[in-house]
Formats: structure tokens, sequence, C-alpha cells
């Protein structure tokens, strides 16, 4: 006979497990408390470079971490804290403006609207700079039928000028600010590039085109100026909005944070904001309010809806003395509960947190980058200069102007907000990902290091398998008339009254079947052997066989069946009626229902499946056989699962070992990748890279595959931005033109700069779907 699980309720995730895991992610040390500032004014890796190091000086500052694609500055400080010298220090450092959250799990308003009003100033630049170029190119090409070359040259000019005084002067802007704290950035070479061939334009016009007869064969970059500012604004326009939606995870969690409680107050339920609620307060819910913190139930019932913790679409039910999360829905009864976790401690607000923490913090691919973005700029420069010599050197009748398009050119083209991008949005992306679906990466390393994940390591005992024993069989003599039902009956009368773990199987097993317990007297427990008491006037026990011999009952009716139960890892109670054996009842602790088909993905993927467990050798192969298992390694300590690691790290793979008790936490930190279950202990959930939210092994494969996708849009990320910035340079230089006569454009540089950076956040996009 087979049960099939009713839970009444549901173990996973609960709020501590949920909390320590998000608290594992915590950037703050034992010894420092975490502060957030939302920042604005982030344009590129030199901006990440030159705020990190203008902060890192202010004291006071343990750590600083400087997050490009979430616009967040994350600072570690002591308990006393002043925000203005971090704030004065950002100012200075390129006029950044710094905003304090008051809570770290809060949404960044005050910054947001204005990155938004940010946004929406470049769009409507950006549209102003079309269309006046437009004209530009429009008078400067001669399309114009009807207008004299001396009025289109001036005309070019007028229209040329608002762009380059207006639309361009945040490029102008944040070039001075970078020049006055000894750096360059992205606007130092739109700025320098633009303002060069628009002075140069004005400087031809001046000398040449004032006279009808000269203004025929000007050659003026008004239009190279214009259009390239045109391109560089749509571009950045761009370029926000696919940043905005790459930080869409966060913001959909905090679209769900409850912002009201029903708290009690002077003996009466009143409204107040959630962050008024405080610990040991009794709230009261009603149908479709969102549980505002984290709790326990005191009276009523109720089903939740869990599904914002654990991705479950059925809702759980719940009763007195049951966990409630912050966040999740209470959908059907009104309960009242007594909170325990409030403000910054829920889960709810951890796990926000860790996705945060895990989205700002920095891959260490990342490392590379900002020692190539550092030196950028200035090379660029550098190579613009060279390449001004050479080509006025070799250019002939017009050397000069040849030199100063071919130097504007290598300026325009040149993109470090690529190479900036290509690794934070893709982190960003991929852990919003994982956290929709129920995996809460600590932070980039592991996203990377689970990439590459060869072994993957299991324990049994609620990893592998539900962690709670379950009647799996029930074995009746002949002699018995009761038949199964009956035997369930008596045995599970009796065991009612044990603390034993298989006791509690028998009784769920029990319920289950709608069996209702009779009343029992006289009862007593033996402890290690068994229980006996009478049940209806007859003398029954329970226990194991070598209980029952003791007690004169000959078990020999029971031993085939119990030697088959065991053989599979079955724990067996057998049981007597007056002293005669009448049957049995297996106990296993059963494969999680996606057991097999996780490690069958696993496989699927390439990657080996290995079973380390404390447990005996029976009952773990006959899982292991289950879930489809072929190395496994039972009897193991605590020293002895670190010890397996090891040696199959030595073997050379890289190993993620899955787990979830106090026992396996040793073997979560010696692992290349830790992966706690989000039903497990804390101390196993701090101890690992990777927090399973839901408690559901798909959630490995899920890591997995993320990770992957995520390493190798980071790669692809990475090739097309140096690829693109290597092969593009020399072409703006004009290596090409000797050869074949080709040549890029300013203005079409300036379109491929711009779409370069859209390219690399677009392609970390689409991780949304991975």
């Amino acid at each position: 006979m087979r049960e099939l699980p009713v839970m009444p309720s549901s173990p996973s995730p609960s709020p501590s497990a949920a909390t320590s895991a998000a608290a594992a992610s915590d950037v703050a040390g034992p010894d420092g408390r975490r502060r957030v500032f939302d920042v604005v004014g982030l344009r590129c890796a030199g901006c990440v470079n030159g705020l990190t190091k203008a902060l890192s000086k202010v004291e006071g500052l343990e750590s600083v971490q400087v997050s490009l694609a979430t616009n967040e500055v994350i600072v570690v400080t002591g308990d006393h804290f002043d925000p203005a010298p971090v704030e004065d220090a950002a100012a200075r450092a390129g006029d950044f403006r710094l905003f304090l959250r008051a809570d770290d799990d809060e949404a960044p308003s005050v910054a947001d609207d204005l990155v938004a009003e940010e946004t929406r100033a470049v769009a409507r630049d950006a549209v102003i700079a079309l269309v006046l170029s437009s004209a530009v190119m429009a008078f400067g090409m001669r399309w114009v039928p009807g207008v004299s070359a001396a009025t289109a040259a001036w005309l070019t000019f007028a229209f040329a000028i608002p762009v380059q005084l207006w639309c361009a002067r945040r490029f102008t802007v944040g070039a001075w600010t970078a020049l006055r704290h000894g750096r360059a950035d992205m606007n130092t070479l739109v700025a320098v590039g633009t303002w060069t061939a628009f002075l140069w334009s004005v400087g031809v016009l001046l000398t040449s085109g004032a006279a009808a007869d000269g203004a025929d064969g000007l050659h003026t970059w008004f239009d190279s100026a214009a259009m390239i500012t045109a391109f560089v604004l749509t571009g950045r326009w761009m370029e926000a909005r696919a940043r905005h939606r790459a930080g869409g995870a966060v913001r959909a969690l905090l679209e769900l944070a409850p912002e009201t409680a029903r708290v009690e107050r002077d003996g009466e339920f009143v409204v107040v904001p959630v962050k008024e609620v405080r610990r040991g307060d009794l709230c009261e819910l009603r149908p479709g309010d969102r549980i505002p913190v984290d709790g326990v139930v005191i009276d009523g019932t109720t089903a939740v809806d869990e599904s914002m913790l654990t991705g479950e679409s059925l809702a759980v039910s719940k009763g007195p003395g049951d966990a409630l999360a912050g966040g999740t829905v209470n959908r059907t009864g009104s309960v009242r509960m007594k909170a325990q976790r409030v403000g910054s401690e829920t889960s709810f607000a951890r796990i926000v947190r860790a996705v945060r923490d895990a989205q700002a913090s920095r891959a260490p691919v990342q490392a590379m980058v900002d020692r190539v973005a550092g030196v950028f700029v200035p090379a660029v420069i550098t190579i613009a200069f060279v390449t001004f010599g050479v080509w006025l050197a070799i250019g002939g009748e017009d050397a000069l102007s040849n030199a100063i398009l071919r130097a504007v050119t290598v300026l325009i083209i040149s993109c470090p907000c690529a190479m900036g991008l290509a690794t934070p949005t893709a982190v960003m992306v991929a852990v919003g990902r994982g956290a929709r679906c129920g995996v809460i990466f600590r932070d980039a390393s592991a996203l990377e290091a689970v990439a590459q994940v060869g072994v993957v390591a299991f324990d049994k005992t609620g990893t592998l398998t539900e962690g709670r024993p379950r009647v799996t069989d029930v074995f009746t003599v002949p002699a018995f008339a009761g038949g199964e039902k009956e035997l369930l009956r008596v045995a599970a009368s009796v065991e009612a009254r044990s603390e034993h773990p298989l006791a509690d199987a028998v009784t769920r097993a029990a319920q289950a079947r709608d069996i209702t317990a009779a009343a029992v007297v006289d009862f007593e427990a033996v402890p290690g052997r068994g229980v006996r008491a009478r049940v209806e006037g007859a003398d029954v026990l329970v226990g194991s066989r070598a209980f029952l011999s003791e007690q004169g009952v000959a078990p020999d009716a029971l031993e085939d069946a119990a030697a088959a139960a065991e053989e599979r890892g079955a724990g067996v109670l057998a049981v007597a009626l007056d002293g005669a054996p009448v049957g049995l009842i297996a106990v296993e602790d059963t494969l999680r229902e996606d057991g097999a088909e996780a490690v069958a993905r696993l496989r699927a993927l390439g990657l080996r499946p290995v079973m380390l467990t404390g447990d005996r050798e029976a009952p773990a192969r006959a899982v292991a056989a289950e879930a489809g298992v072929e190395d496994v390694r039972a009897g193991l300590l605590p020293e002895g699962k670190v010890a397996a690691v090891r040696a199959l790290r030595g073997e050379g793979a890289t190993v993620a070992m899955v787990g979830d008790g106090i026992n396996d936490a040793p073997a979560l930190a010696a692992a290349d990748v830790g992966i706690a279950m989000g039903t497990g202990t804390d101390v196993a959930i701090e101890a690992s890279h990777v927090t399973l939210v839901k408690g559901s092994l798909r959630g490995v494969v899920d890591a997995v595959r993320i990770g992957r996708r995520a390493l190798a849009t980071i790669r692809w990320n990475l090739f097309w931005a140096f690829f693109y910035n290597v092969a593009a340079i020399p072409l703006a230089a004009g290596v090409l033109i000797p050869v074949f006569d080709f040549a890029i454009t300013p203005m079409f540089a300036a379109a491929a700069m711009a779409m370069s950076s859209v390219t690399v956040v677009s392609n970390s996009l689409r991780l949304r779907s991975a």
C-alpha cells in the first residue's frame, strides 16, 4: 500500500530559513553596518572607478561597493555614521548625487525619480538633436533646392549651434567635471570629438565661407558634430531604458511589499504603516490581506498563498502554531498572528536585500575589465593624437582636414560603456531571474562558479528525500481478518501517545486515510524498543521484532516481509495483538517528488550526481537507485563529507554540494559551490553560496542553467565590447584607406558607438527567459 502524502501545511520555506538565506549575503561583517545609497550620475566604468576611489578615502568607511548596473553605492560603516562626508566626497568626485536609504530594502524613490527625469531629458534632447541635425545634414549636403551655397553654409552653422551648445551640453559638462577631478571618461571622448569638429568647421566657415564664391568648396563637419550628438543621445536613452528593464526583478519584488497592518492598540485593532509594527504585536489578518511581517498564527485557520516565496500556486493551510511569512497573501480565513520578525528582519526584506547584494556584486572577471577601463580613455586619446600626427604627415593636400577627421572618428567610435556594462548587467538580470525561480545567489562569484560545476554531491536525508518518514507499506498475516486499515487503526491509536519519528509517520498515515483512533489505556513506552497498551480490551505491541520477542511473541510470520522492506532501507514496525503477530508497517524517508527528475536533468546537462550521506548503506542505495544516482558514499560523518568533497575536487572537478542540515554545513563550505535547501537549517543556509527558497531540487537545475547562460552572456558581452573597440578603432583611424580607400565617417562612428552599449545591455536582457 502506497501512501499519498497529504500535508496540512507547508514546512517550507520557514521565515527563519529565508532570513538566514539572505543574511548570508549581507555585505556587512560582524563589526560593521551596511548602508545603501542610491546614486545619480554614473555613466560608465570610469565613473565607477572614480567614485570608488573617492569614497575609499572617506574616514570611517570599512568597504565601498559601487554598481553601475543598479545605480547603488553600498558601504560598511560603524554604528555612528554621518552620511554628509560621503555625499560631499561623491559631489567632489564628479558631481555624483547620493541619497541614503532609511531602510536598505526600500524602493529608491528619490533616485528613481531623478533617473527617470534625466532619462526623459535625454530623450527630449535626442529628439531635438535629431530634428536639428537633419536640417544640418539637408543644408550641408545641398539637398535643399533653391538655396545658394553661402546661404546653406550659414544655415548649417545656425542649426548646428543649438545642437552643440544645448543638446551636447551634458557631454561638455561631464568632460569638464571629469577633467577637474583628474580623470577622463566617455563624456571626454564625445565632447572632445564634437567640439573639435564644430570649432574646425566654424574656423573654416569664417575664413573661407563668408563670400558666396568661396562657400561652394567648403569642407565643414557641422553635420558630423550634430549627428554624433544625436546618435549618442539616442543610444544613451535606449541604454537607460534597457538598464531599467534589467532591474525589473527587484522592482517586482518591492511591489509585493505590504504597506499597512491591522495591529492591536489599546484593546482594538487599527490600521498602521507596516514600519510601525513591533515584535510581539498582535495582528489581525482578513481574507485578501498581504501578511505584513513574519510571525506565527495565534488563533484561527486560513489558506495562505506563498507563491511569492515558493512559486507554489496552491494555497497552504495554516492554523495555530504555523509560521507566516511577510509578503505572502492570506486567502480565505480570518486569523490573528503574533509578530516575530519585523522591519529589515523579515524574510521578505532579507530576500530583497540578498537579490540586491548579488546584483551589485562584482564577478571575478570584472577586475580585469576595471583595469582595462581605467586606462582605456587615456589610451584612446593617445591613439587619436597619434592618428592626427600620422595623417598630418601623410595626408597630402588636405592633410590637416584629414588628420582632424580621423582623430575625431577615433574619439567618437571608442566605447568604454560597453566594457563597463558587459558584466554587471548580465549579473543583474541573471540574479533577478534566479530570484523569480526561487534561487538566491549570494553574489556574482557564486553565479560564475555554479556555471562551471561538473559534479553535484547530494546529501540524502532532507535533500534527496523529504526528510520526514512516511508509511509506504502495510503487511498483514493471513490469519488477521481486520486487514490493512484495521492494523493501521490499532497501531496509530497506540503510536499517537509516542514521540518517536516513526510513530508520527504512522499517525499521519492514519489521518490521511480518515482513520479515527481508538481509546488507549495502560500505555507504556520502552525506550529504543517499542510501545505497549490496551486498545478496546486487546493487548497491543508495536515496535521492533526484537521487542516482540522480548515480550514472548514469536515474529516468524513477519520475517519475509520485514526482510524485503529492510533490504530497500525501510524501517519496520511489527504489530502484535493479544500475543500473536498480526502484521508490520514499513516506514521510509521517501524520495522527493522531483528528485529523480532533477537528477536526470542534471545528467542531461553533463553533470555527475553523487550521494554523500551519514545514513546506512542499504537505505542510501535504495534512495540512490530510485533517484538515478550511481556513486553512493554512505556512513559519512560531517568530516567524512568534507573529505569526500575534497577528494572529488582533487579529481579536477568543480563540485557543488547540496544539503540542508547542520551536519552538511562543513561540506557546503568546502565545496566550490554550496547549495542549501530553503527548508534546511540556518547554519547550512549561512554556509552556502546558493539558497533554494522553494526547497525544490529543480532549483539545482535552474541554478546551473541560469549560471551557464549568465557566464556565456558575460563572455559574449566582453568579447563584443573588446572586439568592437579593437576592430573599430583601427578602422576609424583609417588603416584601410591606403589599400581599399575605405574609411568610417564620424556619423557612422557615433551610431556604432551608441549601439554597442545598447547591444550589450539587450543581450543581457535575454537572460530574463533563461
